[in-house]
């Protein structure tokens, strides 16, 4: 998607570039890399994730003060594993940055340095204790010999020599090697995952490496990245260029509305699409909102006919995200064209309100090339874009998560009523109806659900606590009793998870008379459902939505 990474909003403050403070994070493929960015940002400083593998070339005017080799599922003596680019090692030295290898990372740190990792003779995954086994280190400072603590390993293979300079400066208990430093040439490795809650004292392991040894400062906070994105959207949009916003009554779009309209004002126009697979009565409660809470100028058009035609008969979910993305594009371009009519001027961009887990989970991150990794789904507003799409994107969330998304929007006086809305996903209720979206009354089926589950969880005072819950309508009829009556009917889900990003969940536990309540309004309410299922997955292994 070329036009989306040239047109995008860079959620970068300046000082990025000029290497104040910045963390850079290369990714190799590890399911806990994100938790490293928004670790080292949850202490106040700037972290950027790009692919391991991205040409160096991609990195070029980033000077960062530290860069994290994050781990991988690979083993680094594998064809095809993956490796930090030609030169790097240069890189880091010119920009005077230090460099921390976690798991995979160290492996490849080690071998890359003309040190020896091979397969080890116990494999270590899961909770560990680890020693520190040096008097003075960089990592754990001074006096810390012999003091134990527990930490996540994921690991088979191990170092069983050391490059030239380093040093073992804490091992397991089980005397892998564990902790190792190069500190003449800011070289550090941790075996274990600092980064997970599984390592309690992994975050002050963090904190001590940034402030301590790197010398960096917490000055990155929420205020900078909205005066920087103001004027990056100023100096992107010229002075009688028009822009679009793609409202869906979410956080997300609802932020990045408000931010492009304080830097631009009028010339923005806010385009609220029904395209038939909205929640109940969805369209009458945003279109309301919008226009007594935020003054925004917002036109709705609705397009669900279009929708429901194109996804008649599909059922693979890939498919129907890159037609619901394909289509939002079509009535996108439309709307432009009546607009143009109607002040003089073609709209150039659009608004999206794409964030930093859409983007990890549809394609590389920034700096992309990466191989080693899977698309886990496309999102319709990343992955689903049509490549001849006309208008350039503006992206001013892409590299935050939803709770940053949050902390900027009580910044711009949105609504806390908006701000605590649970995510609802692009592409609407065609992932939570499993297959063909528009055979017999599935949609009507599951909004009716829906809108009984959520609604008791706002009446139990649970809603603020949940990060997100909904139905799900499942393509299959089972055998029930009602009214004394055999039935065939149809059975939903429900599902409720609490996470802090999205990009990892746990689901809710309900007090069971809840849950009783819920299924008996659902069943006595909702004609053709018998039979209702609680979904009790954490992420991973599975995704937030169904599809």
């Amino acid at each position: 998607m070329g036009s989306t990474a040239a047109a995008s909003a860079s959620a970068l403050p300046a000082s990025a570039g000029a290497g104040e403070n910045l963390v850079l994070i290369l990714d190799f493929g590890s399911q806990y890399t994100h938790l490293i960015t928004r670790r080292v940002r949850q202490l106040g400083v700037l972290s950027l994730c790009v692919s391991g593998t991205a040409p160096l070339a991609s990195l070029a005017g980033l000077r960062p003060c530290a860069i994290v080799l994050s781990g991988g599922p690979h083993s680094v003596h594998a064809t095809g594993a993956p490796s930090f680019p030609q030169g790097f090692l240069d890189f880091a030295a010119d920009a005077g940055a230090h460099v921390l290898g976690v798991c995979y990372g160290m492996q490849l740190l080690v071998q890359s340095l003309g040190g020896a990792v091979e397969a080890g003779d116990k494999q270590e995954y899961g909770k560990m204790e680890v020693e520190v086994t040096a008097q003075s280190s960089a990592l754990y400072g001074e006096g810390e010999t012999g003091k134990r603590q527990t930490v996540w390993m994921s690991h088979g293979d191990e170092v069983v020599r050391l490059p030239v300079g380093f040093e073992v400066v804490a091992r397991s208990v089980q005397g892998a090697v564990a902790a190792i430093e190069n500190r003449e040439k800011r070289f550090y490795g941790l075996q274990y995952h600092p980064e997970v809650t599984h390592s309690p004292q992994g975050m002050e392991t963090l904190r001590h490496f940034l402030f301590d040894v790197c010398g960096i400062k917490a000055d990155w906070k929420m205020q900078d990245v909205l005066d920087e994105e103001i004027r990056t959207i100023q100096s992107m949009v010229g002075p009688d260029e028009h822009v679009i916003c793609a409202l869906s009554g979410g956080v997300d779009s609802t932020v990045a509305a408000t931010l492009v309209h304080k830097a631009i004002g009028d010339r923005l126009h806010c385009v609220f699409v029904d395209n038939g697979l909205l929640r109940y009565k969805e369209r009458e409660r945003v279109v309301s909102t919008f226009e007594s809470d935020l003054h925004l100028p917002v036109t709705c058009v609705d397009a669900s006919e279009q929708f429901l035609s194109k996804l008649k008969g599909v059922k693979d979910p890939e498919m129907k995200r890159k037609i619901i993305g394909r289509e939002f594009i079509v009535v996108f371009d439309n709307f432009a064209h009546k607009l143009e009519q109607k002040i003089g001027k073609r709209p150039v961009y659009l608004v999206q309100g794409t964030l930093y887990p859409d983007v990890i989970e549809s394609c590389p991150p920034p700096g992309s090339g990466r191989t080693h990794s899977h698309t886990i789904k496309s999102h319709h507003n990343v992955g689903g874009l049509p490549k001849d799409m006309k208008l350039k994107l503006i992206e001013p969330l892409k590299l935050l998560f939803k709770d940053e998304v949050r902390k900027l929007g009580s910044i711009l006086n949105v609504p806390e009523s908006f701000l605590k809305r649970h995510p609802f996903p692009g592409p609407g209720l065609a992932v939570r109806v499993l297959g063909d979206v528009t055979e017999g009354n599935a949609l009507e089926v599951l909004r009716q659900v829906d809108e009984i589950f959520v609604q008791a969880i706002k009446d139990a005072g649970l809603y603020d606590i949940i990060w997100q819950a909904f139905a799900v309508f499942l393509p299959v009829q089972t055998v029930g009793v009602q009214g004394d009556q055999r039935t065939h009917s149809h059975a939903v889900a429900l599902r409720a998870i609490t996470s802090e990003d999205g990009m990892t969940a746990d689901w809710y536990y309900f007090e069971r008379e809840f849950l009783v309540d819920v299924v008996n309004k659902i069943c006595n309410n909702v004609r053709g459902v018998n039979r209702v299922v609680q979904d009790i997955t954490q992420k991973p292994p599975a995704t937030v939505e169904w599809e």
